[in-house]
């Protein structure tokens, strides 16, 4: 019986879809678009901080020593440099190792003879150097100036990376993505809530017999609720597979259009997005159509 009474309900609830089919097509598309800009939000932000994330990995500050140094005392200033907080790696050049990456940069193989003149009298004999690597840019200002007053140490080069500028645009997306999205979600709520209450006006004469007749209000309000649930969920799924299915031509038409900017954009596989985008989506489609349903009901079912 209970079974039935579910097939009941939930037939009903299809009905009531396709007898309010304008104002139930309203509510889909909205709701669709809701969670269509709040995937494309989604995208942009998670990628911003997936860049900046790359970028992190790539920071670094490059330390060099005073003259005459002792290769005891750089080692000592290795290690004092790794007591810092967020130092994740230290690489050690030395001028022997500088000017032979020098000469392989703007001499080439090609030319590598030009540079024989130098043999004995490395030019670069006071260019030995650390890069210190760490993981939040925002820790770069505080590092640069611990190095600086480490003994020894001559001069420390910062990198001139825009991750702060990113994470501050990432921010700003976050914020005016907010706004928008409450915005969006609020007509569909309202949407939703129409609908709803003109499927129960329309149905006002059968629900007076119904309740004639003993059914209980879980019983009259399950089709309700059922219909708000079916306009949510696939009002999310709509744009979840357009997103899942055009994500990947986005990507590749953006990193074709920026080709300059290849090193530095680095997009998150569509796999790991929809890790966190699907549940969400799904939840907020289906949690969207329920919570409109529920207000319906409690203003137009009173029992």
């Amino acid at each position: 019986m209970k079974f039935k009474s579910f097939g009941y309900c939930f037939v009903q609830g299809l009905k009531n879809i396709g007898r309010n089919r304008i104002f139930s097509i309203a509510s889909i598309a909205t709701m669709s678009l809701c969670i269509f800009i709040l995937g494309l939000i989604y995208a942009i932000t998670s990628n911003i901080t997936y860049m900046v994330d790359q970028m992190s990995d790539r920071l670094c500050v490059k330390v060099f020593f005073d003259y005459d140094i002792t290769d005891e005392r750089i080692e000592s200033i290795g290690n004092t440099i790794k007591e810092f907080e967020g130092v994740t790696n230290l690489e050690y050049t030395s001028a022997e190792q500088a000017w032979e990456n020098y000469k392989l940069q703007y001499f080439g193989e090609e030319y590598m003879d030009l540079a024989e003149g130098y043999a004995d009298d490395n030019p670069l004999a006071n260019s030995a150097s650390y890069e210190v690597f760490f993981d939040e840019a925002d820790k770069q200002a505080d590092l640069v100036e611990y190095i600086k007053n480490i003994e020894g140490v001559r001069k420390v080069n910062s990198s001139d990376v825009s991750a702060e500028s990113l994470s501050e645009v990432g921010g700003l997306v976050q914020v005016v993505s907010i706004v928008v999205l409450a915005v969006l979600l609020a007509i569909a709520l309202f949407l939703i809530n129409n609908t709803i209450s003109i499927g129960i006006k329309v149905r006002n004469e059968e629900i007076s017999i119904m309740r004639l007749l003993g059914a209980r209000n879980g019983f009259i309000r399950a089709p309700f609720v059922v219909e708000g649930v079916v306009i949510g969920t696939i009002g999310a799924a709509i744009p979840l597979i357009v997103i899942y299915f055009l994500y990947d031509r986005m990507v590749e038409f953006v990193m074709k259009k920026f080709s300059f900017l290849s090193n530095v954009l680095t997009f998150e596989p569509v796999s790991k997005l929809y890790t966190v985008f699907l549940p969400v989506g799904i939840i907020l489609g289906v949690g969207l159509g329920l919570l409109g349903s529920i207000m319906s009901l409690g203003k137009h079912l009173k029992a």
